[in-house]
């Protein structure tokens, strides 16, 4: 049950992607349902038709004016002509923003089955992303661990994603500081995430609290929210008794499961933790999706989006299937 250090590990499947993988993963997108939940806000043209009516590229029509309307909009022609005021109204296309918020965090660099729960997070974020590439959104985000991050506006094509996916490939880089969990990494992009997008956050959420919904509630204001959860099964179904050499590449310590109570402590971390991000996503109207590390992204990720009409609707996953147990 050993972490690898990927600062000194070569780049190999299932310890670290590799970036022609990610790039190859823009076939299986083709299968991924990004089609936008609810209204959709923005402020450049493309692909999504707006279904409000806002400010815009094309007039539609004005109407009398009514309490609550934008005194920008106001129409001074029609308001001189008719004698009572009116506002003008628009239709556009839109572009929709997709950010994509990627753990890679010291506890992301573990696995036991097939791959780092890092891995997983960075074909999600890729396959998501060549999604939205395809529907002609904008591709931007943040990926980080405790040594770094990178940060790119949302842009179009593959101006957006490329670095993000070529950042996905590379070891931490120690001496640098970057965000230490994916409570801060939020709540720096909090700051520039503008209404009307698509927010991913791919994490394994380690350490999430119940009180910690302040940055989740900002995203989902104005924005669709999706909670990625990674999770290897080893993580959630203890292995058999014994005493387990752990290390996190720098320090290495005994995780010892000889007892039952020790076995059932070690099960329930992994179930509060679950649950607690459960409670967040109805609390916020987010949708969370789980991957296992054993799993193959491409198709449990299909699955969990077409869930997505439900708003808090959790993955479809069944309990057994998050508690690591497949029957």
């Amino acid at each position: 049950m050993n972490r690898v250090p990927a600062s000194t590990t070569a780049p190999q499947s299932g310890i670290r992607a590799g970036l022609r993988d990610l790039i190859a993963l823009r076939g299986q997108a083709l299968r991924l349902d990004l089609a936008p939940r609810g209204r959709v806000l923005a402020t450049r043209t493309g692909g999504h038709l707006s279904r409000f009516r806002g400010r815009g590229m094309e007039f539609d029509e004005s109407r009398v004016y009514q309490p609550g309307d934008d005194p920008r909009n106001m129409d001074w022609r029609v308001t001189a002509r008719a004698g009572t005021p009116h506002v003008k109204l628009f239709r556009e296309e839109r572009e929709r923003p997709v950010w994509l918020l990627v753990d890679q965090g010291a506890s992301m660099r573990f696995g036991t089955r097939v791959a780092f729960k890092s891995v997983i997070a960075a074909q999600a974020a890729a396959l998501l992303g060549w999604a939205a590439v395809d529907r002609a959104d904008r591709v931007g985000g943040l990926v980080f661990d405790e040594a770094r991050h990178l940060e790119r506006r949302p842009a179009a094509r593959t101006a957006g994603l490329l670095p993000l996916l070529e950042r996905l490939t590379e070891p931490t880089a120690a001496g640098e500081r970057g965000h230490g969990c994916v409570a801060q990494a939020a709540a720096h992009l909090v700051r520039l995430v503008r209404p009307g997008g698509l927010v991913a956050v791919i994490s394994d959420f380690a350490g999430v609290r119940p009180d910690a919904g302040r940055w989740l509630a900002e995203l989902a204001a104005g924005s669709e929210l999706l909670l990625i959860m990674v999770h290897d099964p080893l993580e959630a179904a203890a292995p058999p008794p014994g005493r387990y050499p752990v290390t996190d590449g720098r320090r290495r310590g005994i995780l010892d499961l000889t007892g039952a109570r020790s076995r059932t402590a070690y099960e329930e971390r992994f179930v509060v933790r679950a649950q607690t991000l459960e409670h967040l996503a109805r609390l916020h109207r987010a949708h969370l999706l789980h991957l296992a590390t054993d799993e193959p992204v491409g198709p449990a990720l299909a699955r969990g989006l077409r869930a997505r009409s439900t708003p808090g609707t959790k993955s479809l996953l069944s309990a057994n299937e998050r508690n690591g147990r497949h029957d």
